[in-house]
């Protein structure tokens, strides 16, 4: 059994779509059934045997670190990577963390709560052996956008702008990435995951695992109503 690699999470978004929720505290931070989402976030984490965390952050990410602190109330081992004040997009967060990251690791958005089973993803990654793996799940259409065919465990194509009818999944939002990916790009290259994604696909260096769970997401106020019903029905342990 191999240890769980530590995963990253993107939690420094500006969150538009949940103003004015979000003009004074970070998305991280919006309540869900009376407790910081992150913390809901965590502790999904913690069941899956995850024991390292490194937040990716940027505005208003002091708040979050108030919060959080170095995780020892989630039992788990938490670090920070601030963006600073130029936003490099999703993937350039990445790369300014790495140091803080091992040489695998998931990362993860810091909208999504996902109830997939962590070590089957990661045990896929160790056995497809490719630089990258993106989780998929069979959505068409169904809780947002699908943008991804997906044929015989494979990725054929993956655009979140130009959609085609063949496209009946979703990117379901956890990967695993190898660190040498970021080797060749320099310090200041702003790039989004998704583009990163894209570049991995044609080299055919991103490996794919079909999740058959739905996610949940706060990115969206009927996200974080269906979250908080999901976790009621559930009762946390």
């Amino acid at each position: 059994m191999h240890d769980m690699f530590p995963v990253a999470i993107l939690a420094g978004g500006l969150a538009t779509r949940l103003r004015p929720l979000t003009k004074t505290i970070p998305k991280a931070l919006i309540e869900i059934n009376g407790e910081p989402f992150i913390a809901h976030q965590l502790r999904l984490l913690k069941k899956n045997n995850i024991k390292r965390v490194v937040l990716c952050i940027g505005y208003l990410g002091e708040m979050i670190q108030d919060v959080v602190g170095n995780g020892a109330k989630f039992n788990l081992e938490v670090d920070y990577s601030f963006y600073g004040p130029k936003l490099l997009g999703t993937a350039g967060a990445l790369k300014k963390a790495l140091s803080k990251l091992s040489e695998n690791f998931f990362v993860l958005y810091g909208d999504s709560y996902l109830t997939c089973n962590f070590h089957e993803v990661q045990k896929s990654f160790l056995e497809q052996k490719k630089l990258s793996l993106m989780t998929v799940f069979h959505n068409e259409g169904q809780w947002d956008t699908s943008n991804i065919e997906y044929n015989a465990g494979n990725i054929v194509q993956y655009d979140k702008k130009q959609l085609t009818d063949k496209m009946h999944y979703i990117d379901y939002g956890l990967g695993i990435i190898n660190s040498k990916v970021f080797v060749n790009r320099s310090e200041n290259e702003i790039i989004d995951l998704a583009a990163l994604y894209q570049f991995l696909l044609q080299q055919k260096q991103l490996a794919a695992f079909e999740v058959k769970e739905r996610f949940y997401e706060i990115g969206s106020f009927i996200g974080i109503t269906e979250l908080e019903k999901y976790l009621t029905t559930k009762e946390e342990k």
